[in-house]
This record gives structure tokens, C-alpha cells and sequence, in this order.
């Protein structure tokens, strides 16, 4: 019956039956995957990964998810290789071959003769007996007790546990590496880790005739047509050679007009915070963002090793990059 009680009876019956089946898992890891592990580190070339039906789409993610840690890796259709693409498969390669049954023909027609161009192979299979399992280099199980399908046929638990077996291989292999943040970001330069580990202020910042910024003795009515001008929200202030001596504001504005100054006579450098907050351009750009919030402001000028003002940014340009 289509009761809330049985549908959610159903669903958890999924997710135990297929829990159960990582405790098998969890438990069967053992000196063949460390064989496995050996196999993949002394691989000089790519790891190319092959399967077929779901087993292909598994062998997807697999590849993928070692690709973007440290493992270069590719999939390849089983049927399009024997048509053409075992060329893209070199003597430094290696493969896996995915099949729950281990018999899988269209996977099975080619292990030979990637054997005979001398690679490697480690087979995942949920029969330990199978062809595959037998002719592989090292063979990893998957074997689970029942698909979580009630008809026992649709790839269910099987998919599941290779997958984690895939993200086990992946994450050991990146370990071992000793595949690091920085790493990672290089291959996800779109990314928002990407971003935050890759982009420099030099990157982000305006420069040149964008940057806004006065001369010390300047009027603050003078300056307020440079903040216009620019659209920073605010203007640095220099001396003769530029370096940089303050900072002038929105909020120092308010302030100016709190206390009545004439901004006609008042020079900029009397209502401007002096000595402000700067940053190299050659740091990050997350450093900008965390030194904004350290400071509660939301901009900053950018200055080279000689405090001399090379550039500027606010925090919309670090959320328009995706920096934050």
C-alpha cells in the first residue's frame, strides 16, 4: 500500500541492506588492496578505467574522482575500444576493469590483449571466482549478500559498494601522495577552492588610472570628487613619491560631517585614518578577505615591499571572483 509508514519502510530497507553491505566491504579490504595501492603508485602513465552498463557509469566516477587527486585517469567504453580507443591505452597504463559478474564479455574481449601489450590489471568484481577475477593482476571483491533491488536484478548494492571501493583507492592513493589543497585547486581552477588557493590580489585588484588616491594636502572637497570618479568608496593618500600615508572613506566622510568640517579648507589628511591597513599584491586573494574581516573594513589598498600604492580592491571585487 502506498501508506507514508510503508513508503519510508521501503527506503530504509534500501539503506540497511546497502549499509550492510560496506560492513562486508569494510571488512574484505585487505592485502589485495594493498597490492592494488602498490600497482597504482608505480603506474608512470594513466590509470584507464573500464566497464560497461552501470558498471561503466561507476568506472566514471572512479576515474574522475582519482583524476582530481593526484591519479591521472580516464574512462574508456569497453565496446568503443575494441573499435579504435585501445589506441588511446599506452604500455605506461594501467587498468580497471569494473564487472559485478566478473563475466562481463564486452570487458572481457579486450583484457587479453591489453595483457599482451604488458599492463597491468586489477579487476573489481562481486565474484572472486569469475574469469575476470582469475586473469587479473590483483583482484579487489565487491561480493555483497543481495542487491537492494527486491528483484535481485538491478545493479543496487553492487554499484554502492564499488563506488566506495573506488573513493577507498582514490583517497589512499591521495594520501600516500601526499596530494595537498594546493594540488587539488590547480585541477579545480573553476572551482571555489580553486579561487580561494590559486587567485592572487594582483589577479582582482584595479590599477593604473582605476586606482583611486590624492595627494597629501589636498582638500576633502577635492577628494571626494576622486571617490566619486573611481566608485571605490574610497581614495588613498600619498606624498610626492606615492607612498602611501592614509586612507580616506565613507565612514570617514560621516564622520566629517558629524563634526561640521568644512570640506572646502579641511585638508584630506586631518579627517583621513592614517597609517591604514595594507596588503601586498602578491599574497592571496583570500588573505584580502581575511584581513577585511579581521579589520571590519571593506576595502584595502594594495602596496608594493616599499609601502608604495600599486593598486586597490573592496570586497565586491573578492565576491564577484567568487573569492568569498
Amino acid at each position: 500500500m502506498n501508506t507514508p509508514v510503508n513508503i519510508l519502510k521501503i527506503a530504509k530497507q534500501v539503506v540497511d541492506v546497502e549499509q550492510s553491505a560496506l560492513n562486508k566491504l569494510h571488512d574484505q579490504i585487505g592485502d589485495e588492496f594493498v597490492q592494488a595501492i602498490e600497482l597504482l603508485l608505480a603506474c608512470k602513465g594513466h590509470v584507464i578505467v573500464i566497464g560497461m552498463g552501470k558498471s561503466g557509469h561507476i568506472g566514471n566516477k572512479i576515474s574522475a574522482t582519482l583524476a582530481s587527486t593526484g591519479t591521472p585517469a580516464f574512462s574508456v567504453h569497453p565496446g568503443e575500444a575494441s573499435h579504435g580507443d585501445l589506441g588511446m591505452i599506452t604500455k605506461n597504463d594501467m587498468t580497471i576493469c569494473v564487472s559485478n559478474s566478473g563475466e562481463t564479455e564486452e570487458v572481457l574481449n579486450i583484457i587479453p590483449i591489453i595483457k599482451r601489450m604488458g599492463i597491468q590489471t586489477i579487476a573489481i568484481t562481486g565474484n572472486p571466482k569469475s574469469t575476470m577475477a582469475e586473469i587479473a593482476d590483483v583482484h579487489l571483491s565487491i561480493a555483497v549478500g543481495e542487491e537492494a533491488c527486491p528483484l535481485g536484478l538491478a545493479p543496487t548494492t553492487s554499484t554502492t559498494t564499488t563506488l566506495v571501493l573506488g573513493d577507498a583507492l582514490a583517497v589512499t592513493l591521495l594520501k600516500l601522495r601526499g596530494f595537498t589543497e594546493e594540488d587539488f585547486a590547480r585541477s579545480h581552477p573553476a572551482g571555489s577552492l580553486g579561487k580561494r588557493l590559486l587567485l592572487n590580489i594582483d589577479d582582482l585588484m584595479r590599477k593604473g588610472e582605476d586606482v583611486p588616491k590624492v595627494e597629501l594636502g589636498t582638500n576633502i572637497q577635492e577628494a571626494l570628487f576622486e571617490i566619486t570618479q573611481k566608485r571605490l568608496g574610497m581614495t588613498a593618500i600619498v606624498d610626492s613619491n606615492n607612498t602611501v600615508k592614509g586612507i580616506f572613506t565613507d565612514g570617514d566622510l560621516r564622520r566629517a560631517f558629524d563634526e561640521e568640517i568644512d570640506l572646502k579648507t579641511t585638508l584630506i589628511e586631518q579627517a583621513a585614518t592614517l597609517n591604514p591597513v595594507t596588503i601586498e599584491s602578491n599574497q592571496l586573494a583570500v588573505s584580502a578577505a581575511q584581513l577585511m574581516e579581521k579589520h571590519n573594513v571593506h576595502g584595502l589598498l594594495v602596496v608594493d615591499k616599499n609601502n608604495q600604492l600599486v593598486g586597490a580592491l573592496n570586497i565586491h571585487d573578492l565576491l564577484k571572483a567568487g573569492v568569498v
